[in-house]
């Protein structure tokens, strides 16, 4: 089976490689009742909480980017398929000379080192936060409340010890490559980040991670999980970068978006519904 689909947006190549996939229970989306839940997946015609694990290949310029890399075999065998979606593309590790980090949490960075903690991507600078690196450097934060994702803070810290000497700190619209921009997305994570690709007139977003469940959080916005640290920031960014890309008749992508997740959106009752863009 096929595990990438590439469209041309100007004058670069992106492909979407999906690592793996899985299905959420109810009970990651605590503020949400599961009634609620149940109808709005039925109004989508499906009784499961769907999810892909997504990178992105970007092939421009010169250049061979990856933005995320998935979460490698920390997921079980549903997922870890990078490596075969980047052969599926004629790209070796070697190959790729810039990372991008829409926040460093195991599903988008494990798979950007081995399981020993050494890089996968030998030639490559690592962009990331400033903010998502100082947050997940920091061992005082995984005490109490957030205790539970120690392990993923020290995921996170082997992601930069590998990358130590080729680090790149980004902030909001600080560039990556020609025409390829972050952009802060505030909530999921202190500097969770999207990213901007334009070319030749033409645009694409990446919405990171504001939706994780499109059955749910595109119909109803509002719909939290509980992988957002500020659940309250998390909607309000998911809620005013729907409404832009919907303005905008935008194209976009996501980490999380299932099968092909180029889409646009068109409005439906309180929120959106996909409209592919392939």
């Amino acid at each position: 089976m096929s595990r990438t689909i590439t469209q041309t947006i100007g004058e670069a190549q992106v492909s979407i490689i999906t690592d793996g996939a899985t299905t959420f229970t109810p009970d990651l989306f605590p503020e949400t009742d599961a009634a609620q839940i149940g109808a709005l997946l039925a109004e989508a015609g499906t009784d499961q909480i769907a999810t892909n694990f997504n990178a992105v290949l970007i092939r421009m310029g010169g250049r061979t980017i990856l933005a995320d890399a998935g979460p490698r075999d920390l997921f079980g065998p549903s997922c870890g398929f990078l490596a075969e979606g980047l052969a599926e593309l004629g790209v070796a590790p070697e190959d790729v000379d810039t990372l991008l980090a829409t926040h460093l949490h195991p599903d988008h960075v494990a798979g950007m080192i081995t399981p020993g903690g050494a890089a996968v991507f030998p030639n490559a600078t690592l962009h990331v936060t400033e903010a998502d690196r100082a947050f997940w450097s920091d061992d005082a934060h995984f005490q109490r409340a957030l205790s539970g994702i120690a392990d993923w803070a020290k995921l996170a810290q082997a992601v930069l010890a590998a990358y130590d000497d080729r680090l790149v700190m980004a902030r909001d619209g600080s560039e990556a490559a020609p025409g390829l921009s972050f952009m802060d997305l505030p909530g999921h994570t202190p500097g969770h980040a999207g990213w901007r690709l334009e070319s030749a007139g033409e645009m694409l977003i990446h919405a990171g991670d504001i939706v994780h469940a499109p059955a749910l959080q595109l119909a109803d916005p509002t719909v939290a999980i509980s992988f957002d640290i500020d659940m309250n920031t998390a909607r309000d960014t998911r809620r005013q970068l729907l409404e832009e890309i919907y303005a905008d008749k935008a194209l976009f992508t996501g980490g999380h978006f299932l099968s092909p997740a180029f889409n646009r959106l068109k409005r439906e009752g309180i929120g959106f519904k996909l409209v592919p863009g392939v």
